[in-house]
């Protein structure tokens, strides 16, 4: 883990390349020295309809969840989840100061009693590593 789950109002695919953003998040995350580089995963969902605000066509969101496992402390948790934020208000600056945009970021932590993973990734990247 991470999983960084993004939802985001369609009409950002229009300015923006939301690929872009996935890679900008994905090296956020790995930045931060907290989680394993093969537990990350960005996902994008584009929301088509929506109403926000006062229904302004320009109107735009990005609303992130950040799903970890159990066992950090708060603070690592804060200053992990403040980089995914910091880097979508760097990426959306302008939209943010023009009016017409909100950004959110969460994070839930997986109860590990009821969290069951495999990745096959983690191995191969260990694999990768020492040979």
């Amino acid at each position: 883990m991470p999983h960084i789950i993004v939802e985001h109002s369609a009409n950002l695919n229009k300015s923006h390349n939301m690929g872009d953003l996935v890679q900008k998040l994905s090296a956020a995350a790995i930045e931060t020295g907290v989680f394993p580089l093969a537990g990350i995963r960005v996902r994008m969902h584009p929301v088509d309809i929506f109403a926000m605000a006062d229904g302004h066509p320009d109107n735009a969101f990005v609303a992130v969840i950040t799903r970890i496992g159990a066992g950090r402390d708060v603070e690592t948790q804060k200053r992990s989840n403040k980089a995914i934020y910091d880097c979508l208000c760097t990426y959306f600056a302008r939209e943010i100061d023009a009016g017409y945009f909100a950004v959110s970021v969460d994070m839930e932590i997986n109860n590990p009693e009821l969290s069951f993973k495999r990745n096959g990734v983690a191995d191969r990247l260990k694999r990768e590593k020492s040979g």
